[in-house]
């Protein structure tokens, strides 16, 4: 891929262009769900159960699909989970029925992060220890802005019958790249997870603020839209909306890392979480002002979607060189899975009785992570590591792709 010491994004431009693709389709079915079941009266609670439907297939997908694609093959497992993907799709295009979303749901969650495995396990064949992270960056950029950009075509008229044709369409596109790529298929290997208690007893500031921001993160694509929604009665504000809130995200992950590598993560994390605080608190005062709305919304993406790479950087200031990095990434993966899946059943659940009661959650949850986060102990400065920045959306093998792997090994 380099040529005197240069980089080239040639090699692997096939992969870059499906996950431009994938991730506008995902990004705009993701967010209309919400919207769509809000607009045809379904109580928030199933619909936050619908949606963590989603969460829970992509849970899955980190223990099981890595075997599936071993057996098949990338390209062929690429292809059969994306068709799965538009199968569903065009389903709920074709029957309403609560149930039936929720399987249609979960298939969905298992098949679009199976392709995030299959993407990233191909990023990490093609890429040198020394380019790790500037694909990474890549990677991530294209992922914040293809999912900002989905979320433009809930503006499209005749949302019902327009939203998953178009995420069918959009999935249908990046396959032609994979099916005909040259690529070597790179050999997935099993992996044993560590129990989460002991995963907590090496780095507990790290796997709280792991689960805390799949939390923020699983409810704000799921549930801050049917907030949105039945707060301003207009799609068109949940889309810029949310445009906001992953573009402020976008923008805070460098000079995050950047600070946190100078102050430390224990540092920033409380800062990050107790600006969270406010902001979730500002949302209760701002009324039916948009531009209020869209102020607090782009504060709130400058915190929230930071809190998983801390996480990250936190595991690795603390960990020894006996410890399993590569284990010990996946398993604070898994625990922002886990916390992407009970956020929106909590949240439906909350909306039952106050429309606002995400954020006064977010809030309080902001404010308990601040103090949890000042009481663990301080790194040295000269024992930190190097923030490394994610996608807001990763496969289980995404910490292939983290250069710190290399580095502890």
């Amino acid at each position: 891929m380099s040529k005197k010491n240069g980089f080239s994004i040639m090699p692997i431009s096939s992969l870059f262009f499906s996950i431009t693709f994938l991730a506008i389709g995902y990004g705009m079915v993701l967010t209309f769900i919400g919207v769509y079941l809000k607009k045809n009266g379904i109580n928030d609670i199933s619909i936050g159960i619908i949606n963590a439907c989603f969460f829970l297939g992509a849970i899955l997908s980190s223990i099981f699909s890595q075997s599936i694609i071993s057996k098949v093959g990338h390209i062929r497992s690429y292809t059969n989970f994306a068709a799965l993907m538009v199968i569903t799709f065009l389903i709920q295009y074709l029957f309403f029925n609560e149930v039936l979303w929720g399987i249609l749901r979960f298939i969905a969650g298992f098949c679009y992060f199976s392709i995030l495995i299959i993407i990233e396990s191909w990023l990490n064949e093609k890429s040198t220890t020394d380019i790790r992270g500037k694909v990474l960056a890549i990677y991530e950029i294209i992922f914040y802005l293809s999912t900002a950009l989905g979320q433009l075509f809930l503006t499209v008229d005749d949302l019902s019958s327009s939203i998953f044709i178009l995420g069918s369409i959009l999935v249908l596109v990046s396959i032609p790249s994979i099916a005909l790529t040259k690529i070597k298929e790179p050999k997935l290997l099993p992996f044993e997870r560590y129990s989460l208690p002991k995963i907590y007893d090496i780095v507990p500031l790290a796997t709280t603020t792991s689960f805390i921001g799949g939390i923020f993160i699983g409810s704000f694509f799921t549930m801050a839209p049917v907030y949105v929604l039945e707060k301003y009665h207009s799609v068109d504000v949940v889309s810029y909306f949310m445009i906001t809130v992953i573009l402020g995200g976008l923008i805070a992950e460098w000079p995050i890392g950047i600070v946190s590598d100078k102050y430390g993560r224990r540092k920033i994390i409380a800062i990050v979480s107790f600006i969270t605080a406010i902001t979730s608190s500002l949302f209760l005062f701002i009324g039916q002002d948009t531009n209020l709305l869209y102020g607090c919304a782009f504060l709130l993406g400058l915190t929230i979607f930071s809190l998983y790479p801390l996480s990250l950087a936190r595991a690795n200031d603390v960990l020894n060189e006996d410890s399993d990095i590569l284990e010990i990434s996946r398993t604070l993966l898994f625990t922002y899975g886990l916390g992407s899946f009970v956020a929106p059943i909590i949240v439906g659940v909350l909306f039952k009785y106050y429309n606002d009661a995400m954020f006064i959650m977010y809030a309080l949850i902001g404010l308990f992570l601040t103090f949890y986060s000042l009481s663990k102990k301080r790194v040295a400065d000269d024992e930190l590591s190097t923030f490394v920045n994610v996608p807001l959306s990763s496969g289980a093998d995404i910490a292939h792709l983290d250069p710190r792997v290399e580095e502890n090994n």
